[in-house]
Order: structure tokens, then sequence, then C-alpha cells
């Protein structure tokens, strides 16, 4: 797989097209990550943007999701592989349909379903609606990663705070959402039409055939 240098948002966007998927640090994969096409002057610097800064304007250019999809780690899909990959995690199952099934632990049918109503919160926002604090529930950052790793909640936009001459500061802060808030019910719906079975494999084909030099195990692991 030929991904280029991560320069500019507009270099990290084309290597999520190439790649489909595309972790934000080094995985099972070698040489699947932003972090190896990066120069590390970009990483932390106080003076030019990085994949830290751009992470968000790609989130949100349509054009892909990013959340902790890999193993509890953060990166991105592009809307290519995104279909096969939710219908996949997902098991064939809306959240409704899940909790139905007594398959979804209730500290995440109670999160999701805050969410679910409002469509987008930033963090903040979501642990406060859903009694996450001091004296309330505890085991967000568990929770919300188990989500996101189920294609249920994705990082729809990183916010940050500005000061008096309009410059930003600090963290950017996630806004979490839903795929169907997101990319709107149709899309997903689109996701379930065939058996989550046979979107495995047609991932595993797809990631063979894009990187035919890696180990089958960690493709797989990869996939999840």
């Amino acid at each position: 797989m030929d991904l280029m240098e991560v320069n500019s948002p507009e270099a990290l966007m084309e290597n999520v097209r190439r790649a489909g998927f595309l972790p934000f640090f080094q995985c099972p994969v070698p040489g699947l990550s932003v972090e190896e096409h990066t120069p590390s002057r970009l990483w932390f610097s106080d003076t030019e943007d990085g994949p830290w800064e751009w992470k968000g304007p790609v989130a949100r250019s349509g054009m892909c999701v990013y959340g902790k999809f890999f193993g509890g780690k953060a990166g991105f899909v592009s809307l290519d592989w995104l279909p096969d990959l939710l219908n996949y995690r997902r098991d064939g199952y809306d959240y409704d349909a899940r909790w139905e099934d007594g398959l979804a632990p209730a500290k995440d049918w109670a999160l999701y379903q805050v969410l679910d109503r409002a469509g987008s919160m930033q963090t903040g926002e979501l642990k406060k609606a859903a009694n996450y604090r001091k004296d309330g529930n505890k085991g967000f950052e568990t929770v919300i990663t188990r989500l996101q790793h189920q294609l249920y909640v994705v990082i729809a936009d990183f916010e940050y705070r500005v000061d008096k001459q309009g410059k930003r500061y600090g963290w950017g802060v996630a806004r979490y959402a839903t795929p169907e808030s997101l990319l709107g019910r149709e899309f997903v719906d689109r996701c379930y039409q065939c058996a989550p079975t046979v979107s495995k494999e047609r991932l595993i084909a797809r990631l063979r055939e894009r990187f035919p030099q890696a180990e089958e195990t960690a493709l797989l692991k990869l996939l999840g």
C-alpha cells in the first residue's frame, strides 16, 4: 500500500481514501497509520499545525468517520469501507434491537439513549447528561470506547476554545454523534443489506488485496 507523507489535511484525507482503514497510531499492519507517515516535527509544533489539528477537519469532511475503532485506539474509516464494517461490528443489529435481545449492557444503553436523542454532544455535555460525575456513574471511557468499536458512536469533530484574538488554544474537545445523525438513517439502513458474515468476508478480501504483505493474523486483528 503506497501512502503519502502526511504534511497537510489533504494528504491525510488522501491516505484515508487509499487505505480505507487508517489507524492514527501504529497497528498490527506495518506502515498503516497516520503516525508512520507524518514528519516528527509536525506532531507537537508551536508554529505549524499537524495531525492533532487535522483530524477534526478530516472527520467532518464527509468522506470518512473517525473514532476508537481499532482495539480501543483511534483512526479513520472511509465511507466506501464503512457499510461492511458497520454491519459486521454491529452484527446486523441497530441498538434498539441489541437492547431488546439482551445483548447490550445497561450503562451502554443509557449512554447511547442520551446521545441518540441529542444527535451529537461534546464530551462534557454527554457526561453531564448521562450522570457521569464524581458522585454518579463511573467508567465513561470504557462505555464510549465500546460503543465506538461497535460503530454505534463516532467522533464527528474536535472543538477548541478560542482566545480574544480568535486563536485556538488547548486540546480539542471531542463531539460525539451516532452514525445515523451524522450520515443519515438511510445510509445506515443500507449497511444492513447483507448478512454480517458476508460483510466480514468482503472486508477480509479487501484487506488481503490492499495489504498482501501483511500477516493474516494482523489483518484479522485490524478487522476486530
